[in-house]
């Protein structure tokens, strides 16, 4: 008899638990609770030292928009469109509301159009972000970039005060320009080396400030300086 009891009593308790949740799921899809509608959208990103306000504009939902039928494709598209955004992602949570987590690239240096200068990440990513000026303390590409500048743009943290904008030459090796009109041919094997060496000759003849047009390190036996031929 008890046996009978319990099992009665179980199973009406499901079936009060099985109507009840129905009936929530039904209510969701219709719109008519608190979870089925967007309240917030939380947006994080990989930094703390990044604009964000394009990415919040990117994510931004009507208030109360229902959440099923916000296409989350789209909006995750909306937001790896943004310019600086590597990857993201969007999740409906349990209570309605969206996350939207952003991968950005980290800029190293920047990279000129001529008029213009863009945030280059490390990768050779250039960030369709423009900004007017650029500070004496930040390397400037111009032209193609490959896909890692980050070994010569460390290097060429040296140089600063001195050097305008870096080159990629024939798609194998790098060019220095400096302030002072000088173009300096790095080697293709291990520019690191030739810096050094430029380095050093800066130290001990303050080679840079002299009138010179190029000098030629791409031969690591010998050093080849063209000076200005002024008429």
């Amino acid at each position: 008899m008890k046996r009978s009891i319990w099992f009665w009593l179980c199973f009406i308790i499901c079936i009060v638990f099985a109507v009840y949740f129905s009936v929530r799921i039904i209510m969701t899809g219709m719109g008519r609770t608190h979870i089925s509608r967007i309240h917030n959208i939380s947006i994080s990103a990989d930094t703390d030292d990044q604009d964000m306000s394009a990415l919040i504009a990117a994510a931004t939902v009507a208030p109360n928009t229902p959440t099923y039928d916000t296409d989350l494709t789209s909006l995750n598209a909306r937001v790896s469109a943004v310019p600086g955004v590597r990857k993201s992602a969007v999740r409906r949570m349990p209570n309605g509301n969206l996350t939207v987590r952003a991968s950005l690239y980290r800029a190293v240096a920047l990279w000129t159009d001529g008029n213009e200068y863009f945030p280059l990440s490390g990768d050779g990513t250039i960030v369709r972000r423009p900004i007017e000026t650029r500070n004496m303390g930040d390397i400037v590409f111009i032209g193609p970039v490959p896909n890692d500048v980050t070994e010569i743009t460390k290097l060429s943290q040296n140089l600063i005060g001195h050097l305008d904008y870096i080159e990629w030459v024939e798609n194998r090796r790098w060019n220095l320009h400096t302030f002072g009109g000088i173009t300096i041919m790095l080697p293709e094997d291990d520019p690191s080396i030739a810096i050094g060496t430029l380095l050093e000759l800066q130290k001990k003849h303050a080679i840079l400030g002299k009138d010179i047009k190029t000098i030629d390190m791409r031969d690591n036996a010998r050093l080849l300086i063209t000076e200005n031929n002024h008429k």
